[in-house]
């Protein structure tokens, strides 16, 4: 049976920091590339794929249209620190501050990566969201194992795609680019797989929480839409 937003949820705003938080951490890590095992990826991967395990959650629980709203909230929050950087990094150093190359070279804004990191995670999160709410209702709510690792093959390909042929497709050699695809999205994709127990309990015990279980029956599915 489908619920209706207009109930308050004990948890809700809890996740959507978790969420947002996760999202700016990995931003700022990802201005490192690393050697991580046989995985060559930005750090950012590191942490980056617990937000779909928390879009997942968000879907699964409150339903899409409350993981829309957060998903805009990250994408704000990722557009603000981009922008704060910019200025900053613009801004002549104060005298006897003699950082500023180093600044730069960590936080300084390249415009195809933020580009590339702005478009790629609004259409791998709409996208993973999309597939969660809407195996939920095929489903009839059974096999979330199903829902959470097909939108992630989904969200996060789209994801990983987007974020590496805009920011780095002729800045970087063909081979070190098809490496670090191939990286980002084995590496995320499997961390999904394996999070997965974790994330049956974080749904379940959120469902008795809130009393919620949302299914999105005659749900709008546009994306720039805000309202619940």
């Amino acid at each position: 049976m489908e619920r209706t937003h207009a109930r308050p949820h004990r948890y809700y705003d809890l996740v959507m920091a978790s969420f947002v938080a996760v999202l700016m951490i990995s931003n700022v890590a990802s201005s490192k590339i690393l050697k991580f095992g046989p995985f060559t990826f930005d750090g950012g991967t590191l942490l980056f794929p617990v937000s779909y395990i928390f879009n997942d959650v968000l879907t699964e629980v409150y339903g899409y249209a409350r993981a829309r709203r957060v998903i805009w909230a990250g994408f704000g929050a990722a557009l603000l620190m981009a922008l704060v950087f910019a200025l900053v990094g613009a801004l002549p150093p104060a005298e006897g501050w003699e950082h500023q190359e180093a600044y730069q070279a960590i936080l300084g804004i390249t415009p195809r990566i933020v580009a590339g990191s702005l478009i790629a995670y609004w259409a791998g999160s709409f996208s993973n969201a999309w597939v969660m709410a809407r195996m939920k209702v095929l489903t009839k709510g059974r096999w979330l194992w199903s829902r959470t690792i097909a939108s992630t093959l989904l969200g996060e390909g789209v994801d990983t795609l987007l974020f590496c042929l805009i920011a780095f497709y002729g800045a970087l050699p063909l081979g070190l680019l098809g490496k670090v695809i191939l990286s980002n999205y084995i590496f995320k994709c499997a961390l999904e797989a394996v999070m997965t127990p974790v994330t049956y309990r974080v749904v379940n015990g959120l469902k008795r929480a809130e009393g919620e279980d949302y299914y999105d029956l005659g749900t709008d599915f546009n994306p720039f839409l805000l309202r619940d």
